[in-house]
C-alpha cells in the first residue's frame, strides 16, 4: 500500500502542498504587478514605496513573483527527492503569510521605513532556504543540496537590492545578480526536468531518438554560463564578460539541441519546456552582444531572461505540476495552449520592444499578453489548487 503523501489535516486543501498557495498567489501577483506597471511607467499612478517605479516593477517580479513559484516548486519536489512528507498546514501557512507580508511591506515602505520593509521582505527567502535545506538534510538527499544555493544567492541579491535602492537611489548590481541566479537555477532544474519529461513522453508516444543523458558537457555548460553571469553581475561592460556570455549561449544551444525537442510537437506540455529553455541562450547571446556591439540595448537580454526564460518556464512548470499533483491527466487543454502562446509571444514582443523603443505598441501588447497568460492560469487552474486532489489514482498527494 502506498505511503500517503500528506498527513490527515483539518486545514483547507490549499495548504496541503506548497505548489497550491504559491502558484495561485504568485500568478495573481504577476498579473496585478503588470497591470500596475504601465500606469506607473507613464507617471499616472504612484505607489507608497520608497522604490522608484522601475525598481518596484523589477523587484516585485524578480523577488516577489519568482520566489513564490520557486518555493512552490521546491516544496513539491523535495518530498519526491527525500521520501519525506511535505511542508504543509501551519508551517506552509507561515511561509505564505510571510510572503504576503513582504509584498505589503514593499508596497508601503514609504510608510513603514525602508529597513523594516527590507527585513520583512528578505526574511521570506531566508525561511525558504532554511526549510528546503532542512528537509534535504533530514532526508539525507545530499546530491540535491546544490539546489537551494541559487535560492540563497537570490536572497543575497534581494538584500543588496534594498541596500542599493536606499543608498544609491536605484538598484544596479543586485538586478543582475538576482536575474543571473535565476538563470542558473533554470539551467540546473530545467536541465533535469526538460530531458526527463521529454524522454518519458518519447518512449511512450514517439519511440526513436531520446535526449542525451546528463554528463560532463552539461556540467561544463552550466559552469561556463554561471561564470559569465557572475562576470555580468560585477563587470557588465567588460569585453571578457561579453565573450563568456556568448560562449555560454553557444554551449546552451548545443545542450538544448541534444534534448530532442524537435520531436515533441505532439505534446504542448513538453514542447513549451524546450521553447522556454531556448530563451536562456537567447538571453546570454543578447547580453553578450550588448557589451560587444554598439546599438544592442542591454534591456533586450534582460527581458529575454525575465519574460522569456523565467516567465515561460515557470508557467510551463506550474501547469504541468498543477495537473499532475491534483490527479489530472497530463494533457494541455485549449485554454492551456492559449496561455502558452500568450506568454511566448509576450516574451518575443518584449525583446522586440527593447530593440525598438520607438514602438510603444510592442510594449503594450506584450504587457496585455502577460496579463492574459497569468489570469488565464488562475482561471484554468485556480479551482484545482483550492480543492482536494482527485482520488482516481488510488493514492493521496
Amino acid at each position: 500500500m502506498a505511503i500517503p503523501r500528506t498527513r490527515p489535516s483539518a486545514y483547507p486543501a490549499i495548504l496541503s502542498y506548497g505548489f497550491r498557495p504559491f502558484f495561485l498567489l504568485g500568478s495573481l501577483q504577476a498579473a496585478t504587478a503588470m497591470v500596475l506597471w504601465l500606469p506607473l511607467y507613464y507617471g499616472r499612478l504612484e505607489t507608497l514605496s520608497t522604490f522608484l517605479p522601475v525598481d518596484w516593477h523589477i523587484h516585485e517580479l524578480l523577488f516577489g513573483y519568482l520566489p513564490a513559484v520557486v518555493t512552490g516548486f521546491l516544496l513539491t519536489a523535495i518530498p519526491n527527492w527525500t521520501g519525506r512528507l511535505p511542508v504543509q498546514d501551519s508551517r506552509l501557512l507561515a511561509l505564505v503569510l510571510l510572503w504576503v507580508a513582504g509584498r505589503a511591506a514593499v508596497f508601503l515602505s514609504a510608510e513603514t521605513g525602508w529597513l523594516l520593509s527590507a527585513l520583512i521582505d528578505c526574511s521570506f527567502l531566508l525561511a525558504v532556504v532554511a526549510a528546503a535545506a532542512t528537509e534535504i538534510i533530514a532526508g539525507r538527499n545530499w546530491r540535491n543540496l546544490k539546489v537551494p544555493l541559487p535560492v540563497a544567492t537570490l536572497f543575497a541579491a534581494n538584500v543588496m537590492f534594498h541596500v542599493e535602492a536606499h543608498y544609491q537611489g536605484i538598484s544596479d548590481m543586485s538586478r543582475r545578480l538576482g536575474l543571473g541566479a535565476t538563470v542558473v537555477l533554470i539551467m540546473i532544474v530545467g536541465g533535469r526536468i526538460v530531458p526527463s519529461f521529454t524522454r518519458n513522453w518519447l518512449v511512450r508516444e514517439n519511440p526513436g531518438r531520446v535526449p542525451a543523458s546528463f554528463g560532463k558537457f552539461d556540467i561544463g555548460t552550466i559552469a561556463l554560463s554561471a561564470v559569465g553571469l557572475a562576470a555580468w553581475t560585477f563587470f557588465p561592460a567588460s569585453i571578457a564578460t561579453g565573450a563568456l556570455l556568448i560562449g555560454g549561449a553557444a554551449f546552451n544551444i548545443v545542450r538544448l539541441a541534444r534534448w530532442a525537442g524537435d520531436r515533441t510537437a505532439g505534446d504542448p506540455l513538453v514542447l513549451i519546456l524546450h521553447i522556454s529553455f531556448a530563451f536562456v541562450p537567447l538571453g546570454l547571446l543578447l547580453a553578450g552582444l550588448a557589451i560587444l556591439v554598439p546599438g544592442i540595448p542591454t534591456a533586450a537580454g534582460i527581458h529575454a531572461f525575465a519574460v522569456g526564460a523565467v516567465a515561460c518556464m515557470t508557467l510551463a512548470v506550474m501547469t504541468r505540476a498543477s495537473l499532475g499533483h491534483t490527479g489530472r491527466e497530463l494533457a494541455a487543454s485549449a485554454g492551456t495552449r492559449m496561455i502558452f502562446v500568450a506568454i511566448v509571444i509576450a516574451a518575443i514582443l518584449r525583446v522586440a520592444a527593447a530593440m525598438a523603443p520607438g514602438a510603444p505598441i510592442l510594449l503594450h501588447v506584450s504587457a496585455a499578453l502577460w496579463v492574459t497568460a497569468f489570469v488565464g492560469y488562475v482561471v484554468l487552474f485556480g479551482g484545482m489548487l483550492t480543492r482536494p486532489r482527485r482520488q482516481a489514482r488510488n493514492s493521496a498527494e
